[in-house]
C-alpha cells in the first residue's frame, strides 16, 4: 500500500507485508522509494519514397531485384526487416532481417529478390532497441520489371 508520509517530504511511504511461512506473523517495512524514468523518442515514422527495378542480362534473370528507398522519423534505426507476403498481405512468403548502419539521415536503400513475376505484399519494419516502425505497399513484379 502507498500513503502519503506526515512529514514534510513529499515522497510517498511504502508498507509492505509478507507472511512467513513458519508461524503466520507478518513482516512490516517502512521506507521511501525513488524511481528514475528514460524517455526515448524511438522510431516514429517510415516511408517507402521510391521501389526501383534492378535491370539484368538474360543470364542473370533467376529473380528480379527491386530496390526500395525508405526514410524515417525520429531515432535512427539497427536493423530492417523486409516480409513477403501474397496480395492480401495475409500469407508470408518469406522474411529477411539485416543489420544496418545509418549515420546521421534515415535514409535507407533495401534490395530484395523475387523469384516469380506477381503481385505482392511488402512490410518493412525497422528497428532500434526500443521501438519499431512499418511501411506496407503492394508490388507488382514482372520478369525485371516493377511497378
Amino acid at each position: 500500500t502507498t500513503e502519503p508520509s506526515s512529514d514534510s517530504d513529499s515522497s510517498p511511504t511504502v508498507e509492505s507485508v509478507e507472511d512467513n511461512p513458519d508461524g503466520g506473523c507478518h513482516i512490516y517495512r517502512n521506507g521511501y522509494y525513488g524511481s528514475n524514468i528514460d524517455v526515448v523518442e524511438g522510431i516514429l515514422e517510415v516511408n517507402i519514397i521510391q521501389m526501383t527495378s534492378i535491370q539484368m542480362t538474360e543470364s542473370q534473370a533467376e529473380n528480379s531485384l527491386v530496390d526500395f528507398v525508405v526514410t524515417c522519423q525520429g531515432s535512427l534505426p539497427t536493423d530492417v526487416c523486409t516480409v513477403v507476403s501474397d496480395p492480401t498481405c495475409q500469407v508470408s512468403k518469406s522474411m529477411v532481417c539485416d543489420p544496418v548502419v545509418v549515420t546521421d539521415e534515415c535514409l535507407l536503400t533495401i534490395r530484395r529478390a523475387f523469384e516469380e513475376p506477381g503481385t505482392y505484399c511488402i512490410n518493412i519494419t525497422l528497428g532500434d532497441d526500443t521501438s519499431q516502425a512499418l511501411a506496407s505497399a503492394l508490388i507488382s513484379v514482372n520478369g525485371g520489371e516493377s511497378t
